[in-house]
C-alpha cells in the first residue's frame, strides 16, 4: 500500500538510526537535521505524487496479493507496454526533482523486483534463500519501503593483488553465524542517502572471492543494533536558503561509510550465503544492472533536459542568442540529450523475456549510455559555466536584497530581459548545479555513477557481439575482383 509523504517522514524518523555528521551523533529527528532536511522533504514529495488522483494510474499498479495499490517501482515488466509504464512513472518522478536524485525510491525498488523475480536462482542450493528474498521482496512492496545499498568494499589498497592482511576487519565480512542469523564485522561503501532510508541491500562486493566470508547478500532494517552509518561533511549549511542554494537546499542526498559492527542479519533477510556459482550468475545472469540502467538512463535524460532549460534561460537573460559559438555549445547539450532519448528507446524497443518472465530492455544501448553519459555530463557542466561566465561568480545573497544596497544591485545587475533578483535567482541556480560543492559532487557522481569508466568500457567492449560485423569484412576479402 502507497504511503503519504508524512507517513515516509515519520516512519525514518521513529527509527533512529545510528547516523554521524561531523563527528557528532546525530540526536532527535533525521528529517529536522540540516544535513538531511531537504532530501526528506524531496523524497516525501514524490510519495505524495503516489497518492495524487490525477498522478495513481501512472505511480501506482495494483498488487496480485493484496489488490491494494503499490509502487509502480515494484511492477515486474512482463510486456514492453509493461516498460513503457515504467519509463513514464520513472520519468514523471525524476522531473520533480531534475534528476538530481541518483538515489531515488524507484532505483533500488526496481533492484529488489529483479532478485525477487529470478528467486529460484537463490534456491539452487537451499530452497529458503529464495524465498527469503522474494518474502522480503513482498513485504517492502507492500509496506512501500525504501532502500540504499552498498557494495564497494573500503578503497584501502586498489592494487590488482591486493590482498587483506589486517588483524582487524576492513572489508565487511561474515565472522560468525548461529541460529538466529549470520555476523558481519567490518565496513562497506558507499551507501548514498545511508540512514534515511527503511533497509539497506547489501550485494557482493566485485573482485575476486577468495574467502566465503564474504560472500552474502541480505538486506536490513537501517536501525540494525551495530548498524552505524558515518557521513562525509555536508553541503547544507544551517544558513542556506532555497534562495542561496536552490538545489543543494532540496536535493542534497548525503554519501556514508557503512560499518558493521558485529550486526547480527537475521537468517529470514539473507537471501545469497557462501555460494559463489550464484554471484556469478547474480551478475550475468539476473539482469539486475541492466534494470538499473533503465531507471538510471531516464532520469539521465530528464537532467540533461533541465541542463538544456538552464542554458536557454540564460541565453534569454542576457541577449546573447545571436553568437554562433553560443547555439554550437547548446547543440551540444541538445545532441547529448536525443543520443540518450534514442539509445533508451532502442533498448524498450529491443527487449526481450528473460527466463524468469521478465521483460529485460536491450543492454547494448544501455551500457552504450553508460559509457557515453560520464564523459559528455562534465562537459554539459562546462557549457552551462562558459554561457554564465562573470555572472555565475558575481552572486548576491538573498540577505543583499533586503538591504539598503539593493537599489545598487537592482541597477547593475539587471539582465536583458529580467530584473536583478530574478536574474540572480536564475544564476543562483545555474551555479549550485555546476560550481557549488552539491554541483561538484554531481559531475562527481554522474563520473563514477555505474562504476569505473574504464572497466564500464571494457565490458562493453568485451561484451558486445562483433563477430557479425567481422564476418562481413573477412567475406568481402574472400571475393574475387
Amino acid at each position: 500500500m502507497t504511503i503519504s509523504g508524512k507517513d515516509f517522514i515519520n516512519r525514518i524518523d521513529h527509527l533512529k538510526s545510528e547516523i554521524w555528521v561531523d563527528g557528532q551523533k546525530m540526536v532527535g529527528k533525521v528529517s529536522e537535521h540540516p544535513a538531511f532536511r531537504g532530501v526528506m522533504r524531496s523524497k516525501a514529495q514524490l510519495f505524495d505524487m503516489q497518492n495524487d488522483p490525477a498522478l495513481r494510474d501512472v505511480l501506482t499498479f495494483i498488487s496480485p496479493k493484496t489488490e491494494k495499490r503499490v509502487s509502480f517501482s515494484y511492477h515486474q515488466p512482463k510486456t514492453k507496454d509493461d516498460l513503457l509504464f515504467r519509463k513514464k512513472a520513472t520519468e514523471l518522478w525524476a522531473r520533480a526533482n531534475f534528476g538530481l536524485l541518483g538515489r531515488s525510491p524507484d532505483y533500488l525498488n526496481t533492484g529488489l523486483m529483479i532478485l525477487a523475480t529470478s528467486h529460484n536462482l537463490f534456491s539452487a542450493k537451499d530452497k529458503k534463500f529464495g524465498d527469503h528474498i522474494l518474502q522480503n521482496y513482498e513485504y517492502a512492496m507492500e509496506h512501500d519501503l525504501t532502500f540504499t545499498h552498498t557494495f564497494i568494499n573500503p578503497q584501502v589498497n586498489r592494487s590488482i593483488s591486493y590482498l587483506e592482511g589486517s588483524e582487524e576487519n576492513i572489508a565487511a565480512k561474515v565472522i560468525g553465524e548461529n541460529r538466529e542469523g549470520i555476523i558481519i564485522q567490518g565496513a562497506r561503501l558507499l551507501a548514498t542517502q545511508g540512514g534515511i532510508t527503511d533497509e539497506i541491500l547489501v550485494l557482493p562486493a566485485g573482485g575476486n572471492f577468495i574467502e566465503e566470508a564474504y560472500i552474502y547478500g541480505f538486506t536490513v532494517p537501517s536501525n540494525a543494533k551495530g548498524l552505524k552509518f558515518i557521513c562525509r561533511g555536508s553541503f547544507v549549511n544551517d544558513e542556506d536558503s532555497s534562495f542561496n542554494s536552490p538545489l543543494g537546499s532540496r536535493f542534497e542526498e548525503m554519501d556514508s561509510i557503512v560499518v558493521f559492527d558485529h550486526v547480527l542479519v537475521p537468517w529470514e533477510k539473507v537471501f545469497l550465503y557462501k555460494d559463489l556459482n550464484i554471484v556469478h550468475r547474480f551478475y550475468s545472469g539476473v539482469n539486475f544492472n541492466t534494470m538499473l540502467l533503465f531507471q538510471s538512463v531516464i532520469r539521465m535524460i530528464v537532467k540533461t533536459e533541465f541542463i538544456l532549460g538552464l542554458a536557454e534561460s540564460i541565453i534569454k537573460a542576457i541577449n546573447i542568442s545571436e553568437y554562433q559559438h553560443i547555439q554550437d555549445k547548446v547543440t551540444e547539450i541538445i545532441a547529448a540529450l536525443e543520443i540518450m532519448k534514442g539509445l533508451h528507446l532502442s533498448s524498450r524497443m529491443n527487449a526481450e523475456l528473460d527466463e524468469w518472465g521478465t521483460m529485460i530492455p536491450d543492454a547494448k544501448p544501455l551500457h552504450a549510455a553508460i559509457h557515453y553519459y560520464p564523459r559528455v555530463y562534465p562537459r554539459l557542466v562546462e557549457i552551462l559555466q562558459l554561457l554564465g561566465g562573470s555572472g555565475l561568480i558575481l552572486l548576491p545573497t538573498e540577505k543583499s536584497f533586503e538591504s539598503p544596497i539593493r537599489k545598487y544591485i537592482d541597477t547593475y545587475l539587471q539582465g536583458s530581459n529580467s530584473a536583478a533578483e530574478d536574474r540572480v535567482m536564475l544564476f543562483r541556480l545555474v551555479w549550485d548545479l555546476c560550481m557549488s560543492a552539491f554541483g561538484t559532487r554531481q559531475t562527481h557522481y554522474e563520473r563514477f555513477f555505474f562504476g569505473d569508466p574504464v572497466r564500464l568500457a571494457m565490458g562493453l567492449y568485451n561484451g558486445y557481439p562483433k563477430k557479425e560485423y567481422t564476418n562481413r569484412v573477412e567475406e568481402f576479402l574472400k571475393e574475387d575482383v
